[in-house]
């Protein structure tokens, strides 16, 4: 290596081991970018996040300076991008907004080094003065009536739209999970969709759109409705877990409030209609359409002690009430929290639900 290449490598070598042992991100380039390769990289940005692509580790084109346990710095080759470093480094493309955050830009000029995070730099979220929440967003019906929980498909539309152009990352419920157990970190503007009940107007109006953005989402059945009505079909069903992009999750059975007991119930009557209600969708999910269910939603947001007990004892991972607001790290992840999302909101309506960080500071 030449001089001057000793230099640079040492020279982003040291920022990142300073950025490390700071827990903060390298100082962003000031110099505006000239080549087209930082220019694909910067409009990567608002490209939504999509299933993840597990790839091996794949030969690097560019020249690996230096590389510890924890994070290497890496030469680029002429035309290669963020997403490509991640795919080779980090296992998926679709983590490139983990080298975007620890080098604080993705503004890199031709010929400068990129430090890449080989491990979970903040998987917490903790940061100064604010803790990382992830909000987790709730849709039912779809269409152009319907009343207040129908979501017409240009708001719809208008609400994917503005999450892809705002650098929000649509993530799964696999990620929201690792991120609870300490296991991964999530990009800053993280949130989720999820769509409940099982409705025919999602498959019609939401999963094209949602196809369009690339976004994934959750859909949560109550098996007592799937194929009658204005409710999906089993075949409508197969087709979205074929896709791939939309996941299944429990809503109980009926849908039933779970807290509430018929008059003169014993308890032991009771915990055996919850074990059914708990049970039932998950079993006929995973029989008719041979897919895994670990996520539970609760029929109008209530839960009580044996409800919960119930859930960890048939190894749901999640569970989701309707109270609004985002997730921290240290959320009970059978309690978490969930924004109903109404026909009626605006879009600045919308974009205020997006609670992605709650303050640490208190008066």
């Amino acid at each position: 290596m030449n001089p001057m290449g000793v230099v640079a490598c040492s020279r982003w070598a040291l920022a990142g081991m300073s950025a490390i042992l700071a827990g903060c991100a390298l100082t962003p380039s000031a110099d505006p970018v000239g080549d087209e390769q930082a220019q694909t990289e910067a409009s990567s940005r608002t490209r939504p996040t999509s299933a993840p692509r597990v790839l091996a580790e794949l030969p690097a084109r560019g020249e690996v300076l230096g590389r510890g346990e924890r994070f290497l710095v890496y030469q680029p080759a002429s035309g290669e991008s963020l997403r490509s470093i991640a795919a080779r480094f980090l296992g998926s493309e679709d983590r490139d907004w983990t080298i975007v955050e620890f080098n604080g830009t993705d503004r890199f000029r031709a010929g400068e080094p990129v430090v890449v995070p080989l491990k979970p730099v903040n998987a917490t979220g903790v940061r100064a003065g604010q803790v990382q929440t992830v909000p987790v967003l709730c849709y039912h019906r779809f269409g152009n009536g319907g009343g207040r929980m129908s979501v017409s498909p240009a708001n719809f539309a208008a609400q994917l739209d503005w999450l892809a152009r705002n650098d929000y990352h649509v993530i799964r419920l696999a990620q929201v999970l690792a991120f609870l157990e300490g296991r991964e970190s999530l990009p800053r503007r993280s949130v989720v969709i999820t769509i409940d009940d099982g409705y025919e107007s999602a498959y019609r109006y939401a999963i094209p759109l949602l196809r369009r953005y690339g976004f994934p989402a959750t859909l949560f059945l109550y098996t007592d409705f799937v194929g009658g009505g204005d409710a999906l079909s089993w075949a409508q069903l197969r087709e979205i877990v074929d896709s791939g992009l939309v996941e299944l999750g429990a809503h109980s059975k009926s849908h039933r409030n779970l807290i509430e007991r018929v008059d003169g119930q014993t308890d032991a009557e009771y915990r055996e209609r919850i074990e059914v209600e708990v049970r039932t969708p998950r079993d006929v999910l995973e029989a008719q359409l041979a897919t895994k269910v670990r996520y539970f939603s609760f029929p109008y947001g209530d839960a009580n002690s044996t409800v919960m007990e119930v859930l960890k004892r048939y190894h749901y991972q999640l569970a989701f009430t309707v109270n609004p607001g985002g997730n921290p790290f240290f959320a009970d992840p059978l309690l978490l929290r969930r924004t109903m999302i109404f026909g009626d909101y605006d879009l600045a309506t919308f974009t205020s639900k997006l609670q992605v960080s709650r303050s640490t500071i208190f008066p």
